[in-house]
């Protein structure tokens, strides 16, 4: 089952005359509405690596958004997420604070980082490549974020869910993120490429 319809390269008219003859999936259509990302149950985090040899990880623990699905149209759904910088968690207290500090989000400043959804396309089966715009610094640039659609269930407390996880890769020096050491044997200390991934649970509000 979709959310996104993919892309067709084929003429304007041909593709309205298709849409417009094809029946709605009801399981689909069912989906249409806006939905609240649930935090306690969601991730965002990324992956970068360090002295050329091993990785970091790391995640953002405040973070809130929304997603407004549209079975009907599913092309036409859109997110919007808003992380807090202070919330950043390596499970290193002294890196954690050099990360909030001026040499690399400077997070009294710039106390968010936001994505906001500009288009979507399906990939095929349950993948999905959602465009749009990410802000860090108050640094605008397009970012395209690999999903997969984990479908949707109805938890204990009788909340709608629906569930996606992705991944995208930026290099951080595009948003103004350029602090680094040189290393004697050399490379650098912190790696340009940062991988950014996503664990979403998200609640259909009521109607």
């Amino acid at each position: 089952m979709g959310l996104f319809s993919r892309k067709n390269n084929e003429s304007a008219v041909a593709t309205a005359s298709a849409v417009a003859t094809l029946p709605v999936d009801p399981a689909l259509a069912a989906l249409t509405g806006s939905y609240t990302i649930d935090p306690a149950h969601s991730s965002i985090g990324f992956t970068v690596r360090h002295a050329m040899v091993t990785n970091v990880r790391g995640s953002f623990a405040e973070h809130e958004g929304t997603l407004d699905l549209n079975g009907a149209d599913p092309a036409a759904s859109s997110a919007v997420i808003d992380v807090r910088i202070a919330s950043i968690d390596t499970g290193i207290a002294d890196r954690d604070n050099h990360l909030r500090s001026g040499d690399f989000f400077d997070a009294e400043r710039f106390p968010l980082m936001t994505f906001r959804s500009t288009g979507a396309e399906q990939l095929g089966g349950d993948a999905y490549r959602i465009t749009g715009d990410l802000t860090i610094k108050d640094v605008t640039k397009p970012l395209a974020i690999d999903l997969e659609f984990n479908g949707v269930a109805t938890d204990v407390y009788g909340n709608e869910r629906v569930g996606f996880e992705g991944s995208a890769e930026i290099l951080r020096s595009e948003w103004g993120l350029t602090w680094n050491a040189a290393l004697e044997t050399g490379g650098v200390m912190v790696s340009d490429k940062v991988k950014l991934n996503f664990d979403i649970s998200a609640i259909k509000n009521a109607a």
